[in-house]
């Protein structure tokens, strides 16, 4: 395992040198973000052609809930290793509790939940409670930062709960990224080059059942397109990371924003305005029309 992993490292460090740039969509991309109130980076990438479109894909943001994605990577690794298995149960207790008006919360002390029900909770409903209780599972915010640098990853971290990143905590939150570093950690699930097999379809099974698909750029694609995604969003911060399973030019997109001004938890806040408006634009830009005709025939 220890050997794939560095080849894996290996692999994400010659993607990132390699990467040819689509200059038009990198344009289109620019215009739709000028006069943005906070700060963006957006990472997209053509997974036929292999293009990227980018915009400061490496900066660092806060991931929000995003951090799901490294604690699920975290909680495969183990299952991968059959130290725990998929159908395992674990006891809920009453001091796992964090505050909130997540599903898992509502249970009572001392009751049996399947670990794929609390995977289900933390990357479909983003349930922080069942996220924290992962992140334990996994083996702590220390283990899954080992194998994210394992793996090539040198700035996407857990922070909370994690020792030693607690200055990374007061700035960026529970986790931090870039939408470069995400937008590839996605990449290697979706062709199968992360653990290979079952274990990264499982990954992509559970990425595919976003309950939070209606102010997100994820609510702009057509329902009969699987997209496999994560969002995660606090006051001065709305982020989303996915794929978009698009049947000419499946692509990744990445938008992540922090120090906005708006602020506000309305359909209308900036920051989600402008990653459908994003969506928008890679849907007309990868799946035109015409290469489809009437898309009521697609339905």
């Amino acid at each position: 395992m220890r050997n794939h992993l560095f080849y894996i490292s290996f692999l994400f460090v010659a993607f990132a040198n390699a990467q040819p740039v689509d200059k038009k969509l990198n344009r289109k991309l620019e215009n739709q973000l000028a006069g943005f109130k906070g700060v963006v980076g957006v990472y997209v990438k053509d997974l036929r052609s292999g293009k990227t479109a980018t915009f400061q894909a490496d900066t660092i943001f806060p991931t929000a809930s995003i951090v799901k994605v490294p604690i699920l990577l975290g909680v495969m690794d183990r299952l991968h290793k059959n130290e725990i298995t998929y159908d395992s149960n674990f006891i809920y207790k009453d001091s796992l509790l964090y505050a909130g008006s997540d599903i898992l919360g509502s249970f009572k002390s001392n009751e049996s939940i399947a670990l794929k029900k609390i995977i289900m909770l933390m990357m479909t409903t983003s349930d922080n409670t069942a996220s924290l209780w992962l992140q334990s599972i996994a083996g702590g915010g220390t283990r899954i930062n080992r194998i994210l640098d394992s793996i090539g990853l040198k700035q996407t971290r857990v922070n909370s709960r994690t020792p030693g990143r607690e200055t990374n905590r007061t700035q960026y939150g529970w986790g931090q990224t870039t939408p470069r570093e995400m937008g590839e950690l996605l990449e290697r699930v979706y062709q199968n080059k992360l653990f290979a097999g079952s274990t990264d379809e499982r990954i992509l099974r559970t990425m595919g059942r976003n309950f939070w698909d209606e102010d997100e750029a994820i609510s702009r694609f057509p329902p009969y397109i699987e997209v496999f995604s994560k969002n995660g969003c606090v006051n001065a911060s709305r982020s989303e990371a996915m794929i978009v399973n698009a049947p000419n030019h499946p692509f990744v997109f990445c938008i992540f924003t922090k120090n906005n001004v708006d602020q506000r938890w309305s359909h209308e806040n900036e920051a989600w305005t402008l990653a459908r408006n994003l969506a928008d634009l890679l849907w007309d830009y990868f799946e035109p029309k015409d290469k489809w005709g009437d898309d009521s025939a697609q339905q």
